[in-house]
Formats: C-alpha cells, sequence, structure tokens
C-alpha cells in the first residue's frame, strides 16, 4: 500500500455543461456524428461556444480523434488533447485530465466526450476476435484457450469467488439490477424507462455466464456523452450551477490486468477501486457517511457490491444487503443496466444533475456525488460536490 500526500486539485475545477445524444440500438448515423452533436449539447447547456473550446479528452477505444472533433464542431484552436486508456476505466480519469489542464493553466475549457454505435457497431459483448500483438494479447492468451472469450466470462470468475467466499447465492447480485431498473423505470431518458423487474425476474433472467444472468449485465447502447470542464471561478458564471471537482483519482492494484487478474491472492475484491478509493477520501477529507448519492460503475451487478465494500460503505460480503436495505442511493438515472451503457460518461452526467439537483430522480438534499468508472481494469473515480 502507498502512502500519498493529498493532492492539490480540489476546487479548482468544474463541471460546467453536460450534454448527450438519445440512447438507442441503432442510431443511424456515425460516431463522429453522435460525438459532435454531444460536444454542441454540453457546450449549449453550459452556456458556451465551440470557439470557447480549447481542450478535449476522450478514450483510447473512440473512433472520433479530437482534432477531427474540433474541426467537425467548429472548433478552433487546441492547446491541450489527450487520451484514456483500458475501456470504460477511462471515463473519471477524462474528467480528471481536463481538470488538471484547467487547474494548471494549460486550458481554459476542456470538453471529455465518449461516442460509439455499440449496439449497431462493434459490440463488446461479442468477445474477442482479432487482437493485435501486444503484452495485454499475451496476458489473454492464459484465459482465451480456456473458453474465457467476453467480459461476462472474465468477471463470472470473480464472481463465483466473491459468492463463496462469503457463502451468499447469486441473488446477492439481484438487488443491484432491481435497483438500477426501479430508477430507469422513471427516467424518460433510460432504454428501460418504464420497466421495472423484480428479484423474482432477475432469478428467472437466462444464463450467461455462470453465476451471471442476462440482467447481471448491462446494456449494448448507441450514443455519445460530453462534459464541459472549467475553473470553477468561471463556472459560477455561466448558465448552469456549478458540480464542483472535489476530488479526482485513477488506480492501478498490483497484477493489474484486463478483466483477467486471476493470478491475485483474491479475487473477492477489487484492488484497483480501493487505490482510487483512498485517494479521494485522503484529498477530499470526506468519508463514506459524507456521500449522498452513488454513481458506481454497473456493466455487471458483482461488481457494484464490491465497489461498496472496497469505498468502505459496508464490510466484505455486507454490500448485497446494503444495496437491499437502500442504504445510499445507488446509480439514480437506471445505471448501465438501466439507462445506457456509454462507458461511464452517462454516469457522471448524472451525478451532475443531481448536485445541480436536477435528476429526474433528485434526491433532496444531495450536495455529494461519488462517481466510479470501469471496474476489473485500471480504473477512476471523482467526487463531485456544489459551489460553496
Amino acid at each position: 500500500m502507498t502512502t500519498r500526500r493529498r493532492d492539490s486539485l480540489g476546487g479548482k475545477a468544474a463541471i460546467a455543461g453536460i450534454g448527450s445524444t438519445e440512447f438507442s440500438k441503432d442510431s443511424g448515423r456515425s460516431e463522429l456524428k453522435l460525438a459532435v452533436e454531444a460536444v454542441h449539447a454540453a457546450l449549449d447547456d453550459a452556456g458556451l461556444t465551440p470557439a470557447d473550446v480549447d481542450g478535449l479528452v476522450t478514450f483510447t477505444m473512440d473512433t472520433s480523434p479530437e482534432i477531427t472533433v474540433a474541426q467537425a464542431a467548429g472548433m478552433g484552436e487546441l492547446s491541450f488533447f489527450s487520451r484514456i486508456h483500458y475501456g470504460g476505466g477511462a471515463a473519471c480519469a477524462t474528467v480528471q485530465q481536463a481538470a488538471l489542464a484547467v487547474a494548471s493553466g494549460v486550458a481554459d475549457v476542456v470538453v471529455c466526450y465518449r461516442a460509439f454505435n455499440e449496439r449497431s457497431g462493434r459490440r463488446f459483448g461479442s468477445g474477442v476476435q482479432h487482437r493485435e500483438p501486444s503484452a495485454e494479447g499475451a496476458a489473454l492468451g492464459w484465459a482465451l484457450p480456456f473458453g474465457l472469450l467476453t467480459p461476462a466470462s472474465w468477471v463470472a470468475m470473480a464472481a463465483q469467488r466473491y459468492l463463496h467466499t462469503y457463502g451468499l447465492t447469486a441473488e446477492a447480485f439481484g438487488h443491484v439490477a432491481v435497483t438500477d431498473r426501479r430508477y430507469a423505470a422513471s427516467n424518460p431518458a433510460a432504454y428501460f424507462y418504464e420497466k421495472p423487474i423484480t428479484l423474482a425476474e432477475h432469478a428467472a433472467s437466462r444464463w450467461i455466464v455462470e453465476p451471471l444472468r442476462l440482467l447481471d449485465c448491462c446494456q449494448e447502447t448507441d450514443g455519445g456523452q460530453a462534459i464541459v470542464v472549467t475553473s470553477a471561478e468561471r463556472a459560477r458564471d455561466l448558465r448552469r450551477p456549478p458540480a464542483v471537482i472535489v476530488a479526482a483519482a485513477q488506480g492501478a492494484g498490483r497484477a493489474q490486468e484486463q478483466m483477467t487478474s486471476f493470478y491475485r491472492d483474491d479475487l473477492s475484491g477489487l484492488p484497483e477501486m480501493n487505490v482510487v478509493a483512498r485517494q479521494l477520501w485522503q484529498t477530499s477529507g470526506l468519508r463514506p457517511s459524507d456521500i449522498d448519492v452513488g454513481i458506481l460503475y454497473d456493466h455487471f451487478t458483482p461488481f457494484v457490491l464490491m465497489q461498496l465494500e472496497e469505498f468502505g460503505f459496508c464490510e466484505p460480503g455486507e454490500a448485497a444487503a446494503f444495496v437491499a436495505e437502500e442504504a445510499l442511493p445507488l446509480n439514480t438515472h437506471g445505471g448501465q443496466l438501466g439507462e445506457a451503457y456509454l462507458h461511464g460518461m452517462n454516469g457522471i452526467a448524472e451525478a451532475v444533475r443531481q448536485v445541480r439537483g436536477t435528476s429526474v430522480n433528485q434526491i433532496s438534499g444531495a450536495a455529494t456525488t461519488l462517481v466510479t468508472a470501469g471496474t476489473g481494469v485500471p480504473t477512476s473515480g471523482l467526487i463531485l460536490g456544489t459551489d460553496g
């Protein structure tokens, strides 16, 4: 365990705008078009124009380069552009990169974006079909020959160990799915709007890879999401109340691989998220009891439980009961299970809405939100708060 000093980033930058396309299963347009629509929507939300933007951040997996988005969106010169690796683990780190650029004076207005046709185009759930020679590809060589070809199969290994370690059944995962779909049912933007589920329906859904059922696995979505980051000072004068970036962190654990870290001493937790948790608590000076809403990355339900435990909301093995008791409002937009799978970027937008007080499932008095990014991979997290 590494001891860190408290960093100085907190409070210097804020999210001033959020924007997205509709979430669908067939967008009917290019990923570049989706990206530009989301960027324009986020800038309009902030009361800014493309000419105000001098920085862009996205995922290494995004097919729309920063300079192409800048050109297509009508932006001018860029002084900062960056990409974050490791799939969904990049989500909160894009905002961290933007905040670092703004806090250091490298850029004034940075837009983070992610856009893909993940349902109608490349489907991550279809498994590994081709891999260029790389260290990551070599690591997968220890799993692929044995039939572990998809993200669901990789997560299932850790999920099975989690159940064994704590003497639980797969029903434990159902509480996450039911919670997400309950919130999605009252969110008009969600794909599963007006479609809540019960624990019985979760238990009756077909197996994908034991112990994961269909309703334990996130959707495949076409769409785009963008986030505008600027200084906290400038954000105060813009169109919407700012969501101040109280803390931001990235984390990779020992013996880290991309969702196949099977050679660790313990498979029943998420060490990379613990790295993020320690930084966020230390930097912010907050504790779990200070968090009003949790937006936890939910590509698969078991990892939501493990995240709650890594962050200290409950003891190891107790997260299912914690969720069932509704001890913390979780994924009030419906999450990636209920609203849309945008590699976690739509979760950041929901955290902003909660701080602003504009969520369709608004939690009364919500002033501090925790957001996490992809799990099972090197990851990231944010704490957002109100201004002052």
